[in-house]
């Protein structure tokens, strides 16, 4: 019996207990005791359907949503006459379909991709609070390295997702710790790549998110042609901690992150392969500050370039090397017209002291970021050297500055 419930009814035998004796009588007595039962039926009815529509708020928040993005990009560079001729050229980037949500306490997260050259998962995984502080993820999900969640705020990210060492997803078991006590702490064990490693059943290794070893890259071979000894990596082990620094213009989180894992040939162990790297990511007011560096060292017998994949093309990037990135950001809230966001950066990172001699790669990022509705896009002017997806490579010998302005339109739902 609930708490008014109970009121109206010593309510009610209050009235009875002092009441005239005149309304004693046997009939006006049972008119009194069935008021009270209708009153408290009603009471009863209404505890029951605030029950249910409790239920059904918890219900529709535990539930499934699907959501996703349509994106079109133009882009003019210094690198292809062809489309310098064009005046740049408009092309479909992407249509993607995210799912998320939770079912009796299990969370489930995906993202499938799908180009005009390929379509792929991004992430899929299902996730668990072990305790109001730890969640376990199991599946397709991020590896916690650097910066967290990236180490850039543009379109084309830094070089250190070029080197498969931001937004890199791979198949495993991730256990998460949540700010608490002004530190997180990150451990994760990856069995192999997101196509399943050396033996993963896939028409085409090339066709990934993120960048991953696929081989040794030969003399004889070509900067884009597919490796004839393939490689892959397997049991790998990562940890990230960052500590947490409250102030009076926001926070600022330092942070150090390592891996460790093997590559596996198809018949034998072929090698190891480590990284590491320090990084900070501080919010002053609208200000954003991101500060890394790292190094990796792919450890293989008579090679010093190894072969990689992504976006269903080869590539190639020497087996070890030094990356350092700086990145300022400045947030604006605006009311022009449906603009209501804007976020004005610049992104510098640079590869350097690589193992096969090759020339330093570098980056620079000159951006804003709009947010308008569902309409979120990117408007970049990149000036890069040896740079994958502006006109060079990590393993390049170039000694060009090429140029590439980028719009990236996109439409969220």
């Amino acid at each position: 019996m609930s708490r008014s419930t109970g009121q109206v009814i010593a309510l009610g035998g209050a009235l009875l207990l002092t009441a005239p004796h005149a309304i004693s009588a046997n009939s006006e007595l049972s008119a009194l005791k069935q008021q009270l039962a209708q009153l408290e039926q009603k009471i009863q009815q209404l505890e029951n359907n605030q029950a249910a529509e409790k239920e059904a708020k918890d219900s529709s928040e535990s539930g499934i949503k699907v959501g996703g993005a349509i994106r079109v990009n133009y882009s003019t560079n210094s690198y292809d006459e062809d489309t310098k001729n064009r005046g740049g050229d408009l092309d479909f980037d992407v249509f993607r379909f995210n799912v998320s949500g939770e079912i009796a306490d299990i969370g489930v997260n995906a993202e499938i991709r799908f180009f005009d050259y390929m379509s792929v998962v991004k992430y899929a995984y299902l996730d668990y609070d072990i305790t109001p502080q730890w969640q376990t993820q199991l599946g397709l999900t991020q590896v916690p390295f650097g910066n967290d969640p990236y180490n850039s705020h543009s379109f084309f990210m830094s070089p250190n997702y070029y080197l498969g060492l931001e937004d890199d997803y791979d198949m495993g078991l991730v256990m998460r710790r949540k700010v608490t006590d002004n530190w997180q702490l990150d451990l994760g064990f990856f069995k192999n790549d997101e196509l399943g490693g050396i033996d993963g059943y896939v028409e085409d290794r090339k066709d990934r998110y993120s960048i991953d070893i696929v081989g040794i890259r030969a003399d004889d071979e070509g900067t884009y042609d597919a490796p004839a000894s393939k490689l892959a990596e397997q049991n790998t082990f990562v940890a990230r901690y960052a500590y947490h620094l409250e102030h009076p213009t926001g926070s600022t989180a330092i942070g150090v992150s390592a891996l460790s894992g093997g590559l596996h040939d198809g018949n034998y162990s072929a090698g190891d392969y480590q990284a590491w790297a320090v990084h900070l990511n501080s919010n002053l007011g609208n200000w954003n500050l991101q500060l890394q560096h790292g190094q990796y060292d792919y450890q293989i017998d008579a090679t010093q370039r190894i072969a990689i994949a992504a976006n269903a093309t080869y590539d190639t990037m020497p087996t070890e090397a030094t990356s350092s990135s700086v990145n300022i950001a400045y947030n604006l809230s605006v009311n022009y017209g449906p603009i209501t966001h804007l976020q004005l950066y610049n992104d510098f990172g640079t590869i350097y002291n690589k193992s096969d001699a090759s020339n330093n790669s570098w980056m620079n990022v000159t951006g804003v970021a709009v947010t308008a509705g569902p309409i979120f896009s990117y408007v970049d002017l990149v000036h890069a050297k040896n740079q994958p997806f502006v006109g060079g490579t990590l393993s390049g010998q170039s000694d060009d500055v090429e140029r590439r302005f980028n719009i990236n339109i996109g439409y969220y739902f």
